[in-house]
Formats: structure tokens, C-alpha cells, sequence
């Protein structure tokens, strides 16, 4: 089949996909702090959800922060998981392309993934941080994914980070901000790791202090060359200070695409080919085992 009829192919795959996630539902988040989260008590605003002008659903007043569980069917499935972090300017957060449409498209390739609900540190009066809140809301997805990850038929040790613009941001955050977990911790959840195996940056802002060490988990990197400069010239910045490091990368810049691209039935080649990229990446990384 020729890379044009598989990417028709796929488009088709994932129109039946949303029409099917649209007619059922999405799947029934799960909070990541059971009695309320944390800085959260005291605020009662709704969440809310309006549409955007091609009909993409975008969400803002996140109060509870949660996971939406995608798990792949079990003749398919890796072990691998992703959570994912759609982006928005960290005011509210676009959850077709960097969301709904990505999970779909993770675990109809056997991968798990988590779409995460964060709270918002530039909505208007916000009392959140990025670095504070919402880097915490990630870290307890990690953790809580994990804690349940013999449930999930997941491997704790194939548990990545996808981000998109400000959500990537959010991603490259905790793959330098982590811990070993709390051993002692009252909290169950709160006993694992925060530290993911693995990030794919889409398009991320890229944290003023990144912190990278020999340390810092693999990455898969990709953004279009006509993005905004700290994007386009940073990420390939990003991804050779990775390369000093000795830290496994790999970078894609796609000529002639700008910001947003995520995974929309309208990206024209090559972009649209990115999500094959990133399963390749994987798979040559050793991510796509099948369970046994």
C-alpha cells in the first residue's frame, strides 16, 4: 500500500473512531485525588466546555483534575502507555486533535493512553501555577497510572509523556522534575515514581530552565519549521543539548507547517505522517512488546 492510500486509509479509521467516540461518550474520567485535589478546596466553579469555530471542543475551569482512560483492546494490546497533555496557553485546553483523536489513535495501535485534565494557570484569576499545580496534577497521573498499572495491563516501565504546545510543556516538566516516590507516604498513589520512561514533545513550549541531565528520559521531538521561533529553532536547540547529554532523541521539523498540526483528518503529507514516526520511534526503542 503506498504512504498516500495509508494515510487515506487511517483518515477513514479515524472518522469512524470519532463518529463512534461521539455517539457513546467519552469514557468516564477518573479523579486523580479521590477526596479533592489539593489548593483546589473553596472554588466551585463548573467546568466548562465551549466549541471552537470548526466545532473542537475546548475546556477550561478545571477544578478536578482527572484522566480519561483509552485502553486498547486486549488481542492488541503493548503494555506501553502514554498520558497525554493537550495544549491550550495553559487557559484552557483544545481536546480534539491533542486529545480525544490521539487517545483513539494510541490505542487502536495497542498503546494505553490517558488523556489528563489539568488545572490552568493562565485563566483569568487563576490561582494556579504551571511549575506548581499543574506539573503536580502530571506528576499524580504518572503515579496513579502506575498504581493501577497491573489492572491496565500496563508495564510500569513503559509509561510516557505526550504534550502539545503548552501541554509539551507541561510533558518536558516532569521528565525533569520527578522523584522516586514517597515510601512512607499515607497516600498509596503518592508511593510511586513520578518519573516517566519516555516523552514526545509536539510542538512544546520549551521551559525556560529545562534541567536536562544524562538523566532525562528519551524523547521523540516534532514541529512544523513555520511555528513561532522559541518553537521551531528551540526545539531543534532542545533536542541537541539532548544529543550532548547522550540522551536518545530523535527530531522531526516539517517543512511549511505551522503551530497546532496535532492529529486532525486535514493534515496534508508529511505531517500527517508524524504518528507513524513516533510508532517506529517506539517500536525501535523496544516500547511495543506484546504482552504475553
Amino acid at each position: 500500500m503506498t504512504s498516500t492510500l495509508k494515510m487515506r486509509a487511517w483518515a477513514a479509521l479515524l472518522l469512524v473512531l470519532l463518529a463512534c467516540g461521539s455517539a457513546s461518550g467519552q469514557p468516564e474520567p477518573i479523579k486523580l485525588w479521590t477526596n479533592g485535589a489539593p489548593g483546589s478546596s473553596g472554588n466551585s466553579t463548573s467546568e466548562t466546555v465551549r466549541l471552537g469555530p470548526g466545532g473542537e471542543h475546548i475546556v477550561s475551569n478545571i477544578q478536578e483534575p482527572s484522566i480519561l482512560p483509552y485502553l486498547p483492546r486486549a488481542d492488541v494490546a503493548t503494555g506501553a502507555a502514554v498520558i497525554v497533555a493537550p495544549g491550550g496557553g495553559h487557559s484552557e485546553l483544545w481536546m480534539d486533535h491533542e486529545g480525544y483523536a490521539v487517545a483513539e489513535w494510541l490505542s487502536s495501535h495497542g498503546v494505553a493512553a490517558f488523556i489528563l485534565k489539568y488545572r490552568l494557570a493562565r485563566q483569568k484569576d487563576s490561582p494556579y501555577t504551571i511549575e506548581g499545580t499543574e506539573l503536580g496534577d502530571m506528576q499524580r497521573a504518572i503515579r496513579t497510572v502506575r498504581s493501577r498499572s497491573k489492572e491496565w495491563g500496563i508495564d510500569p516501565e513503559r509509561l510516557g509523556v505526550m504534550g502539545f504546545s503548552a501541554g509539551g510543556e507541561l510533558a518536558a516538566l516532569a521528565s525533569t522534575r520527578y522523584d522516586a516516590g514517597k515510601p512512607d507516604a499515607q497516600d498509596p498513589i503518592e508511593r510511586f515514581s513520578s518519573k516517566p520512561n519516555f516523552q514526545a514533545l509536539i510542538y512544546p513550549a520549551i521551559p525556560h530552565d529545562p534541567r536536562l541531565t544524562a538523566e532525562t528520559p528519551r524523547a521523540f521531538l516534532a514541529c512544523g519549521g513555520n511555528d513561532r521561533p522559541d518553537i521551531a529553532q528551540g526545539l531543534p536547540e532542545f533536542y541537541l543539548a539532548l544529543s550532548r547529554l547522550h540522551v536518545p532523541a530523535e527530531l522531526h521539523v516539517y517543512a511549511g507547517v505551522g503551530h497546532g498540526f496535532g492529529v486532525r483528518t486535514t493534515n496534508p503529507a508529511p505531517v500527517s505522517g508524524w504518528t507513524s514516526h513516533f510508532l517506529d520511534w517506539m517500536n525501535a526503542q523496544g516500547l511495543l512488546k506484546q504482552v504475553r
